[in-house]
């Protein structure tokens, strides 16, 4: 689905999915059985269907990719490859993208950020918060996925370390908690915003109850307060909100009534 906000075009860019059985990777302290509120998300199975992906930003003369999906990838749980049709079908080509800037250094969201060792995306600049590199490339808990899909960029990568403007309208925004460098993007023109969320949130569940956790967070109760902070605020200022796994990858608002608080997809 193509959004608006304002001026500005935010394209989400499919390229596979993920197959998690729901209750080993989200739960709720103290509560047995805590999807038994929301079995309309999930399969017969109990499985949860991830959808992986990004998200196009197009802005005055930038094309930014907010994320590139788990890559050309199969380990029979996460399946990718279709990030470059996905850009395609809106006829856009790697060589068209500006700018890659991703939201954390999971393997799910680097994967296209180079293949067989070369940029996927020719001319574009690569940004990552360096709190992420640190942790991911260089520290104690290195993975050999962020280090193989990110060292080839060399010096095509910049690394930040507070928030800043990619472009007008474009804004990065430090959230740490899923991971140390976690980053959201907050697009804004014409008096509306959007709030592209990285892994903040996995599932829309988590905006219906406060206390849920997911078992990829490094640090939970920090995750905990990003993920309710932004909830809160969207829902005062009507902010659209999305993230790549997210079902159909749809934008959505938070609507609070009676004290509940949920996800309304648009």
């Amino acid at each position: 689905m193509r959004v608006k906000i304002g001026d500005i075009q935010v394209l989400p860019v499919w390229d596979g999915v993920g197959v998690e059985v729901a209750a080993d990777i989200l739960s709720r302290p103290g509560v047995e059985d805590p999807w038994t509120c929301h079995t309309e998300h999930l399969e017969a199975d109990g499985t949860l269907r991830l959808p992986l992906g990004g998200f196009c930003v197009r802005t005055g003369e930038r094309t930014v990719l907010v994320d590139t999906g788990v890559g050309a990838f199969d380990d029979g749980r996460y399946t990718g490859g279709d990030l470059l049709s996905s850009l395609a079908d809106y006829g856009i080509t790697p060589a068209d993208v500006t700018d890659v800037v991703l939201t954390h250094l999971h393997f799910d969201h680097i994967g296209w950020v180079t293949h067989n060792g070369a940029a996927v995306f020719p001319r574009a600049t690569y940004r990552a918060h360096r709190a992420d590199w640190e942790y991911f490339v260089t520290g104690d808990n290195a993975q050999p996925s962020a280090v193989d899909k990110l060292t080839p960029l060399g010096t095509r990568l910049e690394l930040f370390d507070a928030d800043f403007t990619l472009a007008p309208g474009v804004d990065a925004r430090h959230v740490p908690g899923h991971t140390p460098g976690s980053t959201v993007y907050v697009v804004s023109s014409g008096g509306r915003r959007a709030v592209l969320l990285g892994d903040v949130v996995h599932s829309v569940v988590q905006f219906s109850e406060r206390d849920w956790e997911v078992i990829w967070d490094v640090d939970p109760a920090a995750a905990s307060a990003v993920r309710n902070r932004i909830a809160d605020q969207a829902a005062d200022r009507d902010d659209l909100l999305v993230a790549a796994h997210f079902p159909g990858m749809r934008f959505g608002r938070v609507v609070v009534g009676d004290g509940d608080r949920r996800f309304v997809a648009v």
